[in-house]
């Protein structure tokens, strides 16, 4: 992504994404004033915030608001800007030991999976195989998130886990980079209606024992932890993959 911006426009990007992801709210300059030390007025900041918001980078919700990052940014942010945090040892073999007892019996441990990786991200997981099985787990976690309050928001996404032929198109009919190891989509991206617009995913291949191809993913709002999601991610497919890789 071919995206030019100064040691400073990219810092203050950095900080509203990163505020934005934590709180789910419009973020303003005051607010990045108060809250980090970027060495700026708050007038200099709201200058940079109109030329990240005229790079397509930014947008403005209401006049009076502050700005909320576009898909864009994000994954510019993803790219080039986040510091992944990556599990600790104790958080993985906490992790494992949810499954472990799961890796003989592919549909229990598709649903301990699904289990381990909802609480660990407090996201809706998801376990596809090429098949058409659909395991997931986590309803709960999206319904305390302010983008899914919107009822029809919730349903839209909640209805999507039937949809065979739409769960098939997400994860393995389109085209991705290769290259990635953990692909990200946004609502806006697949034409499927307003409803998903505040709507991100985040999804891995893993190997589904007999030559089986199977995602696991998350399911939540754009402003997804990035930081911890891609990391515990690729984790749980390793994981799994490590566990049917002789089936």
């Amino acid at each position: 992504m071919d995206i030019n911006l100064t040691p400073r426009q990219t810092q203050i990007l950095k900080r509203l994404i990163e505020e934005y992801i934590n709180t789910a709210e419009a973020v303003g300059s005051e607010v990045l004033d108060r809250k980090y030390s970027l060495g700026v007025s708050p007038a200099t900041i709201r200058n940079e915030m109109a030329v990240l918001t005229k790079k397509g980078l930014l947008k403005q919700l209401h006049t009076s608001a502050g700005r909320v990052p576009t898909p864009t940014a994000l994954r510019f942010y993803v790219d080039h800007l986040m510091q992944e945090k990556k599990m600790s040892v104790t958080e993985e073999v906490s992790a494992k030991e949810k499954v472990w007892d799961s890796r003989f019996n592919f549909d229990h441990l598709m649903r301990h999976t699904t289990l381990a990786l909802a609480d660990r991200t407090k996201n809706l997981s998801v376990a596809v195989t090429d098949a058409g099985d659909v395991y997931y787990a986590g309803t709960a976690n999206i319904l305390s998130t302010p983008e899914f309050f919107d009822i029809d928001v919730t349903r839209t996404v909640l209805t999507l886990l039937d949809q065979e032929a739409r769960i098939r198109h997400l994860f393995f009919d389109r085209q991705y980079d290769p290259a990635e190891e953990v692909h990200i989509v946004f609502g806006q991206d697949l034409d499927w209606g307003d409803y998903f617009e505040p709507v991100g995913f985040a999804f891995t291949p893993f190997a589904a024992g007999s030559g089986r191809r199977g995602i696991l993913g998350l399911i939540g709002p754009c402003r997804l932890n990035f930081p911890v999601v891609l990391p515990t991610l690729r984790y749980f497919s390793e994981l799994v993959s490590g566990m049917t890789s002789s089936w």
